[in-house]
């Protein structure tokens, strides 16, 4: 599975290790994601999803059928 965040959309971007000498590699930043199972009340059943952590306080936040509805009308969310 990719590494993208099914509700923000966040994936690796790309940018430079630089030494004291400045010189720079190739390097990638990669997404905190957290494989998580959620209850969804009114399906009445668990899913699990790969978020990123703010994907994590966003839900705690706004509640997870709001988020879910959010991701789908953007088309983060594939499932």
């Amino acid at each position: 599975m990719a590494r993208v965040c099914q509700i923000t959309g966040k994936r690796p971007q790309v940018g430079n290790n630089v030494s004291h000498a400045n010189n720079k590699t190739k390097r990638r930043f990669l997404p905190n994601l957290q494989k998580k199972r959620f209850y969804v009340p009114e399906e009445g059943k668990w899913i699990t999803l790969k978020v990123s952590t703010k994907a994590i306080k966003t839900i705690s936040k706004y509640g997870i059928t709001a988020v879910l509805k959010d991701a789908k009308a953007q088309g983060h969310l594939v499932l």
